[in-house]
């Protein structure tokens, strides 16, 4: 395990009415921005063939801030940072081309859309020695409601707004483990949509569908944003009350999944779990939606990381359906959704309790535990 860690450390900020406008101002700048450099490369290609190269076009941005004396009020390497986004979008689009998927050509941001912007080299004091401000350049010290403190060296500094909320994203290298002591314990997690995990050990923890719990909130106020006239007052309050909603639902479930995964991480040095592929299976299930698996294994891996432990993620074939005990394998073993029972050597228990032992004996070939 590596003694030191790259972190993202989030604090909320609350810029004055002045500042706020200026981050607006911004961050609508910044989007005029993307889309140019977007349409520019577009249009390079379709009547050249010319692929335009991210250094040429940040080459450019000192005559723009010449031209347009707005964007003097931007920072330069803010300016860098947006061209540089708009060149990671074609490498992705690409990357995606040559996996004959779907490639997705980068699209324009509309207005709103555009939400953070990033200073790739901050000072290492831009936190003020008292905690209680943060210098933003161009902007200047901003409230910061800093509740821990930002470990390592900063890197990267990104301010984000999140509906009518500022927020800053510290990115620091150098962050230390805090290595817990051995338990000598390993354990593997077979998740499902009736009980969010069961482990190996025989614990089922149930789900709790933060999501499933506000609906009813959400369809009434879903339903009164559909009768109002956009752009009108009535409308931008039914937007927030369903932004609102839908925030604090994504607040709780990351919540849930951070005390649960710290849980998991201080009793076990080894956690095995299933390598899924989540993203075709929540076409049509909001269920799987609501339990966000990709988002617990994240924050799993995470905090498995920062306390020196170990995460393992395995191949999910046919976990299901062997029988841990003689290690057959069939459909007929698994009887219903909740009970697993072998037709060779007649073994019978909970199906995901044996699915959680496969697990783990794949991560562990020896079978110890």
């Amino acid at each position: 395990m590596p003694s030191f860690l790259t972190r993202t450390f989030k604090y909320r900020v609350y810029p004055t009415a002045r500042q706020e406008r200026q981050l607006e101002q911004t961050l609508e700048l910044c989007r005029q921005l993307y889309n140019a450099t977007l349409e520019h490369r577009t249009l390079a290609w379709r009547m050249a063939r010319v692929n335009i190269h991210a250094f040429t076009q940040m080459a450019v941005l000192p005559e723009i801030r010449a031209a347009l004396p707005e964007y003097r009020q931007v920072h330069s390497q803010v300016l860098q940072n947006v061209v540089g986004r708009v060149d990671r979008a074609f490498l992705a689009f690409f990357r995606r081309a040559r996996q004959k998927g779907k490639p997705g050509y980068p699209r324009v941001k509309l207005a709103g859309t555009y939400r953070s912007i990033t200073y790739p080299q901050p000072s290492p004091r831009s936190v003020s020695p008292d905690g209680h401000r943060i210098y933003l350049p161009k902007i200047g010290l901003v409230r910061i409601k800093l509740h821990r403190p930002a470990l390592g060296h900063l890197k990267t500094l990104t301010v984000l707004r999140e509906h009518h909320e500022w927020y800053v994203l510290l990115i620091c290298t150098n962050v230390p483990v805090h290595t817990m002591p051995a338990t000598g314990l390993s354990v593997g997690i077979d998740v499902g949509t009736r009980w969010f995990f069961t482990t190996s050990d025989g614990e089922q923890v149930s789900n709790r569908r933060p999501q499933e719990q506000l609906q009813h909130q959400l369809t009434d106020a879903q339903r009164e944003l559909a009768r109002r006239t956009p752009g009108s007052g009535r409308y931008r309050k039914a937007h927030d009350r369903v932004v609102t909603l839908y925030r604090r639902s994504r607040r709780q479930r990351a919540q849930w999944h951070h005390e649960e995964a710290k849980r998991l991480v201080q009793r076990y040095d080894l956690i095995a779990h299933e390598r899924l592929n989540v993203e075709p299976m929540t076409g049509s299930r909001r269920a799987i939606q609501d339990v966000a698996w990709s988002q617990f294994f994240r924050s799993l891996t995470s905090k498995a990381e920062m306390y020196g432990r170990k995460v393992i993620a395995v191949h999910a074939h046919n976990t299901s359906l062997r029988c841990r005990k003689c290690g057959k394998t069939t459909r007929a073993n698994r009887r219903t959704q909740e009970r697993f029972l072998c037709v060779f050597c007649g073994h019978d228990e909970h199906a995901d309790f044996n699915a959680a032992w496969n697990i783990l004996a794949r991560a562990l070939p020896s079978g110890r535990r």
